[in-house]
């Protein structure tokens, strides 16, 4: 199994090691430690299918390829690398697909594994890293830090979430301050609050900066 891990650190660090959108492998490595933490508490599910899901689940993002399908043949190529058996290799990929938050989208998760790793994937987008990782991304897609003529998006498609307007500050309500309440694990639950509460002080405190009144 060891064998297995290395090679998909390695084919990672390849792949995003020089990501700047805040989905590098220290993200991935993040998100790891974070599934290891909930599964360490939670004390059920698969650690292996945990592990790699966690270290793969950013391969096949629409955001980090050309296509969503060109991202998933290139998940797919490296799993039949591996030469797993096609259940496990199953598996790890329905972890992968429901992991992503795109627009807020409801969707089943089937195994506990799979809500482990969304759980540890979106504990990286709150908190302080959360905050870094959202300046990042805007900045990287090209948005304002904030404006206040960009009224919140509430109801969106998926099209809409990842191409419209909008600004890093609206990030937060528009996904950020929402990932709270769809945690699934308890003690995913129990960090989350924490996280979330920092975010509303940073959020406070920006906008006394922003009107001039720290």
């Amino acid at each position: 199994m060891k064998e297995i891990i290395d090679a998909a650190e390695l084919f990672v660090k390849t792949e995003l090691g020089k990501d700047s959108s805040g989905h590098d492998w220290h993200h991935i490595d993040r998100v790891r430690k974070n599934a290891r933490l909930i599964w360490s508490k939670e004390q059920v599910g698969d650690w292996f299918i945990i592990e790699m899901a966690a270290l793969l689940h950013d391969i096949p993002d629409e955001k980090l390829n050309e296509s969503e399908k060109a991202g998933w043949a290139k998940l797919d190529s490296f799993l039949q690398g591996l030469k797993l058996d096609s259940h496990t290799a199953q598996k790890i990929k329905d972890c992968i697909e429901t992991v992503s938050f795109k627009g807020g989208r409801e969707i089943n998760l089937n195994s506990i594994e799979a809500e482990i790793v969304q759980d540890a994937d979106r504990l990286d987008a709150l908190g302080a890293i959360g905050i870094a990782r959202t300046f990042a991304f805007g900045g990287k897609k090209g948005h304002p830090i904030f404006d206040p003529g960009l009224n919140v998006r509430e109801e969106m498609t998926l099209e809409e979430y990842r191409t419209g307007n909008s600004s890093s500050v609206n990030h937060f309500y528009e996904k950020l301050l929402k990932l709270k309440d769809k945690m699934n694990t308890a003690h995913a639950k129990q960090l989350a609050e924490e996280r979330h509460h920092f975010m509303e002080t940073f959020l406070a405190q920006f906008y006394s900066e922003w009107n001039g009144k720290a």
